[in-house]
């Protein structure tokens, strides 16, 4: 059972404020939306997915706010703490395969934020090709993760994640996670890739498919 959620509750009225600061130990969530809306700046239509209590989606709805935006996970406790205007995102949960079959090639912009490592290896190319199928013609898929490296931090972010989520996690390396998106979208659609502060550990990487047949 995770214990995260017991954790941060037992803070009452503080929890928002007490995650926000435990969130920012590891990364800047607003350097984070800062490089996808360098990526993608006016995207009609966006699908955040594995968007967790909406600590991410309220920033992009600040971030957008002429884009339609769309968020699905498939815990239960999906947008639990988002505080933006309600009628600005629907919040969903779904699995990304069912997306796309009702929605293939609808979205501008699809975000994958601090998600792949909770999802289990049989089940990442699913899911990324379900994006595919997702992405709008000259569509931007912005990803990013927690990169496997031998330093502290990393040590520390895996021991966070892992307990306190209770998930059995697994990381990848910059390399793996650049051959897994190059499998799916090919090698030529990774066109950007970023640090997010305040570790090297965060990765970020721009992929857009139509690249391939620049």
């Amino acid at each position: 059972m995770a214990i995260g959620p017991l954790v941060r509750r037992a803070f009452g009225r503080h929890e928002r404020r007490v995650s926000e600061l435990y969130r920012a130990i590891f990364v800047d969530l607003d350097e984070w939306i800062a490089t996808i809306r360098d990526w993608s700046p006016n995207p009609r239509r966006i699908l955040e997915l594995g968007c967790g209590e909406g600590y991410s989606t309220e920033r992009l709805v600040a971030a957008f706010p002429d884009s339609i935006i769309e968020a699905i996970d498939i815990a239960p406790n999906i947008g639990r703490l988002y505080a933006g205007p309600p009628e600005r995102v629907s919040f969903r949960i779904a699995y990304a395969e069912e997306i796309a079959a009702e929605c293939p090639g609808a979205y501008d912009l699809i975000i994958l934020g601090d998600v792949i490592h909770h999802v289990p290896a049989s089940a990442r190319q699913s899911l990324l090709e379900a994006v595919r199928q997702m992405l709008a013609p000259g569509g931007t898929f912005a990803f990013k993760d927690w990169e496997r490296t031998a330093s502290p931090i990393y040590f520390a972010g895996y021991a966070a994640d892992r307990w306190l989520t209770g998930d059995r996690i697994a990381y990848l390396t910059r390399g793996e996670a650049r051959d897994m998106l190059g499998t799916i979208f090919g090698q030529a659609s990774l066109v950007a890739e970023r640090s997010i502060r305040p570790w090297s550990n965060n990765y970020a990487i721009c992929v857009r498919p139509e690249a391939c047949a620049a």
